[in-house]
């Protein structure tokens, strides 16, 4: 089976910049949400990048027209992923969503479908139960941003087929990916070392040991990490990160894993990082800056 034709499910900060490169892809691409603003909001963070492209000398119009020419909107999620050859989700972390989500795609989808999850802590396995055709889900957890970072992490489960992990592999090369491929267990390779990472800056910076800035800066500059620990889970979403510490915690039965009660705290107030204009750090217009009322 050739991909020609994909939906992506959820037009959140994910689901839009995995909508953007299946269209750059060259593939007729279905972005569906089930809230009119937040597909409108999709679609309008996947022309701002493809215009800042343009303004950077990185791309030209005749790209983004193409590009654009591939990318349909879609409210309706049967008619969003009727005669699709691939279905991404990326809709929010939480097992009941997905599992609705999937019991309709293994309903309405082609029999030979890809059907991917971009979860990047929940149990493939589970979300794959619930589509009826479990050998054809297997999980394509992209990272943020989406048309930027490289590494694709596929994971299968015990009931995913080689033929899916072979058209996932081959999916992802074409979007410009590199994949690893990994066991369904919790938190898979890059969550579980990546949040607890994170979980851990925050606790220092709550206990004072440093700064939020030079604390990213020492895995930057010690370690050579593209980006530092406490800005990549405001880029991420602390949300998400308390989320997937939260799974860790209740799946292995260790409360080590449990986020920080500054993580907890934040999430409450609902500054949730860069999505919220204020996190860790503070990002007014996109811009950020320290915040000196954490601790």
């Amino acid at each position: 089976m050739e991909i020609k034709k994909v939906a992506v499910i959820g037009a959140g900060t994910m689901g839009a910049g995995i909508a953007q490169i299946c269209a750059q892809t060259g593939w007729e691409t279905n972005l569906f949400d089930a809230y009119p603003e937040g597909l409108k909001k999709g679609m309008n963070s996947i022309d701002s990048f493809w215009n800042k492209g343009i303004s950077l000398g990185k791309t030209t119009l005749e790209q983004k027209n193409k590009w654009a020419s591939n990318l349909h909107p879609n409210m309706n999620l049967v008619d969003a992923v009727k005669d699709v050859d691939m279905v991404i989700e990326a809709v929010p972390e939480i097992l009941e969503i997905k599992a609705r989500v999937f019991h309709v795609l293994g309903v309405e989808t082609k029999e030979d479908c890809i059907l991917g999850t971009n979860t990047s802590s929940l149990s493939i396995a589970d979300i794959a139960a619930a589509s009826g055709r479990p050998d054809k889900v297997i999980g394509m957890h992209f990272f943020n941003p989406v048309p930027i970072m490289n590494l694709l992490e596929l994971i299968k489960h015990d009931l995913c087929s080689k033929e899916t992990i072979r058209l996932a592999k081959e999916a992802g090369n074409k979007m410009g990916k590199t994949t690893i491929l990994v066991k369904d267990v919790p938190g898979f390779a890059t969550s579980r070392l990546g949040v607890i990472l994170g979980n851990e800056a925050i606790r220092m910076l709550a206990e004072g040991v440093a700064s939020a800035s030079d604390i990213d800066t020492a895995m930057r500059l010690g370690y050579k990490h593209p980006m530092g620990p406490l800005e990549l889970s405001d880029l991420v979403g602390l949300d998400v990160r308390r989320d997937i510490l939260n799974n860790l915690a209740e799946s292995f039965s260790d409360e080590s894993y449990r986020p920080h009660p500054l993580l907890e705290a934040l999430v409450e107030n609902g500054e949730l990082g860069k999505k919220t204009n204020k996190g860790i750090f503070n990002w007014e217009n996109g811009i950020k800056s320290e915040r000196n009322d954490l601790v």
